[in-house]
């Protein structure tokens, strides 16, 4: 068994991270946590979402963006091909690539390790992480630890947080 350094919760060997605090259990290097700033927007809408341009200005070289609809913030992907989305918590030993914290994530139920968004030559899939509230598309819950094909214009909704994921070809 592995004992977790931070709160002393047992796992099975081979465990990343800790299923009671999400302390991580070995030592994963490499990994760096970003920092993405969200860019103002004023395309807020009121139910129907329609898409904003995706001629934002430090937008242009990232192929896909987020969208965070209640906020009217462009999030750009750029610089990897995986993204986990979540938000940061007082002392939490692993971070999310894209803390939503911003946006009221605790308020709207996103769990600290949420959702991640992999971005492929051919395709960019959603897997959500084992998320305590569930992640949407398009309304639909999609079951954890499975890879779901994203397309220009989807909402995903984690917890009750709505995003919109543009697609620059």
């Amino acid at each position: 068994m592995i004992v977790c350094p931070n709160c002393q919760h047992k796992e099975i060997p081979g465990t990343l991270f800790c299923s009671e605090c999400g302390a991580q259990l070995v030592e994963l290097e490499g990994i760096v946590t970003q920092n993405i700033q969200p860019t103002q927007t004023n395309h807020l809408q009121e139910q129907h979402y329609p898409l904003p341009p995706i001629i934002a200005p430090p937008v242009s070289e990232a192929t896909v963006s987020l969208y965070i609809i209640e906020a009217g913030h462009i999030l750009p992907l750029i610089g990897r091909e995986e993204f986990t989305l979540g938000r940061a918590a007082e002392g939490q030993p692993v971070l999310p690539d894209i803390d939503l914290s911003s946006f009221r994530a605790y308020e709207n139920g996103v769990s600290r390790l949420h959702t991640s968004i992999k971005v492929g030559e051919k395709q960019i899939a959603a897997t959500d992480l084992g998320s305590v509230n569930g992640t949407l598309l398009n309304g639909k819950k999609i079951p954890p630890h499975k890879a779901f094909p994203l397309n220009h214009g989807d909402i995903l909704t984690l917890g009750k947080l709505k995003v919109q994921i543009l697609i620059r070809h």
